[in-house]
């Protein structure tokens, strides 16, 4: 027998793999080797995928026992994401039954190129020339693999090919007007303009054989108890089984909706009415600010020197957005990223409590934007890349726990310092609500006792849901197990965690300290880390 693989060369041809397979996701994160091109989904190439998957996962599992202990981390993440994609390339919420899986790529597989500055746009426009160019072919793959989809799904990713087009039709002729003159050359821009018309015929093709898609029933949109429970262990590392954490989240919805209750509900504040130029975006900016300076003056953590720029939506991008998982702050690459990240305001300001809590607070300030700069500073190769937000969703569920758990407990911590309006406490009791009864309807809709209409209906009678946003979030919830019961779980974990070290550390017990420590692991599984860092207490401690 052979010697043991070397587990850092296996984890370059897991990310390797990874970006080659994902080429969307990889523009995202910041790799540009792949920016012509699509993901392989052929009928031939899906089979490759899937191979190599496997492949590559009894790789990662054989390969020799690493001395780093952050390498060990990366192998075990990497492997049980390989588990999981496995399962969903060889399931029907994968390629070969989810048709939302092509409209998302393909709009965001353009938006990709011309949304950042990360290269010359000269660069960029060549990429974007090549993935116009190969569009046709990919939506044709799904065409000949799709055979029907629950009708919820077809019904998104017709509402997503409507955006791909007003994108192909509208957007990118905007977006060429405002390409300064003489950077592009002449056969460029026409070679935008034929691919881009060619590309846009292919959109309304796909839009026209989704209408004809037959639907697989409701029943299809579960993944099923044995899956979701793979993918609680397997991506979160979570050891309760999925009947004791449906059980969990139901009792701390019913301790949330009971606390709403309980609440008086204060008067909204008026919200600041600002003028003049920049008018839109200076109130977003005086928050952060805010926020800023009171994290620093009690000390809380390490503010990281990556300023956030709030800006409008393009222009060319504004129609295709409103029907697209097109998110206000996306994060960063985590690759070479830019020394100012743009953040994408809304065209009509919020009141000013939506602007606090969410695109300051839980976005834009303490909690994914600082989150995502200590990630990109963490010793682990998956943990600097796995919340990076791509087409539908994040680039692996393993980061999911951190970013969203971390997001969400900041949104406490600025409670916990009196930062909070009496109002804006109130709001975030409501949130409670609705983060919890997003995990039941994860559990219990991938567990198999609750259809995709009844989770519609349970958003509405229990978390106060308006019909079309439970109807959007219930389709996310089905497509993607796992995706929405880790708000809570990564909330209550950092929680639990802070406890522990507290109860270990007793008065050298520094908030500073341990925020810092904690992030600096970056976008892995906090069930992971909170195991390391409890061990790493008690060794101090006894030392």
């Amino acid at each position: 027998m052979g010697d043991a693989p070397n587990p850092v060369r296996c984890l370059d041809r897991f990310f390797a793999t990874y970006y080659a397979r994902r080429p969307v996701s990889a523009t995202f994160i910041g790799v540009h080797d792949h920016d012509h091109a699509w993901p392989d989904c052929s009928e031939e190439g899906l089979g490759d995928w899937l191979g190599e998957t496997r492949a590559l996962h009894r790789e990662l599992e054989g390969c020799a026992a690493p001395e780093d202990p952050d390498v060990s981390w990366d192998l075990q993440v990497a492997s049980g994401f390989l588990e999981t994609q496995a399962w969903e390339l060889g399931s029907a919420h994968g390629p070969t039954g989810n048709p939302a899986f092509f409209t998302g790529e393909a709009a965001f597989g353009v938006i990709a190129l011309l949304l950042t500055d990360f290269a010359p746009l000269a660069d960029r426009v060549s990429s974007l020339i090549a993935r116009l160019a190969a569009l046709p072919a990919f939506l044709e793959q799904g065409e000949a693999l799709l055979r029907a989809a629950p009708r919820a799904w077809t019904a998104r990713a017709g509402r997503e090919c409507g955006a791909l087009l007003a994108l192909l039709e509208r957007g990118l002729p905007m977006a060429r007007a405002a390409w300064p003159e003489g950077v592009i050359a002449g056969p460029d821009l026409e070679r935008v303009e034929e691919e881009r018309v060619r590309a846009a015929a292919a959109a309304e093709r796909f839009r026209d054989f989704l209408r004809g898609l037959p639907d697989a029933g409701e029943t299809a949109a579960s993944a099923g108890a044995e899956a979701m429970s793979l993918h609680l262990k397997r991506a979160h590392f979570l050891e309760r089984s999925v009947d004791d954490l449906a059980q969990a989240a139901r009792d701390e919805l019913r301790w949330a909706q009971e606390a709403v209750q309980r609440a008086s509900a204060p008067s909204e504040p008026p919200s600041t009415t600002l003028e003049g130029p920049g008018a839109g975006t200076a109130r977003y900016q005086e928050e952060w600010d805010a926020v800023r300076r009171k994290v620093d003056d009690l000390d809380l953590l390490t503010w990281p020197d990556f300023p956030i720029r709030y800006v409008h939506r393009p222009p060319w991008v504004r129609e295709a957005a409103e029907d697209l998982y097109f998110l206000y702050y996306r994060a960063p690459a985590a690759i070479a990223r830019p020394p100012v990240h743009e953040y994408l305001v809304p065209p009509v300001p919020p009141a000013d409590s939506v602007i606090r809590l969410n695109h300051v607070i839980h976005h834009g300030g303490v909690g994914h934007h600082v989150q995502n700069w200590h990630a990109y500073r963490a010793p682990s190769r998956v943990g600097r890349m796995a919340a990076v937000d791509c087409a539908s969703r994040t680039a692996l569920l393993a980061g999911g726990t951190m970013a969203e758990g971390w997001a969400c407990y900041a949104t406490d911590l600025m409670g916990e310092v009196g930062f909070l309006t009496p109002w804006e406490e109130y709001l975030e009791l409501r949130g409670r609500v609705r983060m919890c009864a997003r995990a039941v309807v994860d559990l219990r809709l991938h567990r198999g006792d609750m259809t995709l209409s009844e989770a519609c209906d349970f958003y509405q009678s229990q978390a106060g849901m308006a019909a079309p946003a439970a109807r959007a979030e219930a389709v996310k919830n089905s497509m993607f197990p796992g995706g929405a019961v880790m708000y809570l779980m990564g909330r209550d974990a950092i929680h639990g965690l802070r406890e522990r070290i507290m109860a270990i550390e007793g008065k050298r017990f520094s908030l500073r300290r341990f925020h810092d420590r904690f992030l600096a692991h970056g976008s892995l599984p906090v069930a992971l880390i909170a195991e390391r860092m409890s061990g790493e207490a008690l060794e101090e401690v006894l030392k």
